[in-house]
């Protein structure tokens, strides 16, 4: 089917693209980069298949937007997974594994030493495929969107972004703080990807945080080392406003004035609470309601400021009869291309 004779209402066909579009990556505005990676996870797994569960859920989402008009037009296009990648993430984990089994223990223990070694040495080579990858994107003046796998993926990605944006902040959806210092030694952990964003993307001036409510000692005290470039808005912190009978209204304007005019949003799917995604990796009580974190991603887009690209992470398909993770990823996906289209002038509001 030929993108000039698609019909947004009828289902999706099997041969279709992702959300049922039959686009090209050249004809595309924004491309969606899967990554299969979940080599440091140490709690629940099945990450690494989340970019092809959303894929499949995506022909599910009904196309039209109640606030973007037509976001699919611009072009959406989602490439295929590489399998170097798959092959590295499955030697990675297998090496993760036996570090994970001992807490990160590996004093006088010198094949652990040499494991934990190859298991860096993996990441830093997704590092640089993601990077090369998102550049790619960026250098075809199109928009990237990183689908993963745990949320160490991006870090490519934002460092990429940091060779076209000087300066730009993100807004971190997540119930972790993710600035764990090499949690159990290793030096790209899902744990750790802010820290890493922080101590080696310059470009980066700001990260606000949103739905924290997970996080250790050492967290807190490298948060407050950073001074205003982090800010963080933990979730019994909201919570407790919302009780007290301040808007959530009221609460986003007070996020989104914390980001500069460029912004990139970092989505782990754990931000939200988990009756919305409870095979993610690291499920934690409390967090964002759906609307919620899609009023506060609109709210950036009104606010005149540009998101640059995004990514959605930690999406763990359940068993193969329950496809509520997957559907929940994909409709996050559909919204958060949306907005971000409209912050770049390549979609409008609705009208009623």
């Amino acid at each position: 089917m030929s993108s000039k004779s698609f019909d947004p209402n009828a289902a999706a066909s099997e041969d279709s693209g992702v959300f049922g579009l039959p686009y090209s990556e050249k004809e595309s505005a924004l491309i969606y980069l899967p990554v299969p990676w979940e080599a440091t996870t140490s709690y629940g797994g099945g990450t690494s298949n989340g970019p092809g569960a959303i894929f499949e859920a995506s022909h599910q989402v009904d196309l039209f937007d109640l606030e973007v008009e037509k976001p699919y037009e611009p072009g959406l296009f989602f490439l295929e997974e590489a399998s170097k990648v798959r092959d590295w993430n499955k030697e990675a984990k297998r090496f993760a594994q036996k570090i994970i089994d001992v807490g990160g223990d590996i004093s006088g223990k010198p094949s652990l030493k040499k494991d934990l070694e190859r298991v860096n040495e993996l990441g830093t080579r997704l590092n640089d495929f993601v990077e090369a990858e998102t550049r790619k994107i960026f250098k075809a003046k199109k928009i990237p969107a990183i689908v993963g796998g745990d949320h160490s993926v991006p870090f490519g990605a934002i460092k990429a972004a940091g060779e076209v944006y000087s300066n730009f902040g993100i807004l971190h959806f997540d119930a972790h703080s993710d600035t764990r210092d090499a949690f159990e030694g290793f030096e790209w952990s899902h744990a750790s990807i802010m820290r890493n964003v922080l101590d080696h993307v310059p470009q980066v001036k700001k990260l606000v945080q949103v739905g924290i409510r997970d996080v250790c000692e050492e967290e807190i005290s490298y948060c407050r080392e950073q001074g205003s470039r982090v800010k963080t808005f933990y979730d019994f912190e909201t919570a407790q406003k919302k009780s007290e009978g301040t808007s959530w209204s009221k609460i986003t304007q007070s996020i989104v004035s914390e980001l500069p005019n460029e912004v990139w949003i970092s989505f782990d799917i754990d931000g939200l609470d988990p009756r919305y995604c409870p095979h993610t990796g690291t499920p934690v009580p409390g967090g964002l309601e759906f609307h919620e974190a899609l009023q506060l991603i609109a709210a950036v887009a009104k606010a005149g400021k540009k998101i640059i690209g995004f990514d959605l992470n930690e999406v763990s398909p359940g068993p193969k009869e329950n496809e509520w993770d997957a559907n929940v990823g994909a409709r996050m996906l559909y919204k958060m291309t949306a907005w971000t289209l409209y912050s770049q002038g390549k979609a409008k509001l609705l009208r009623a």
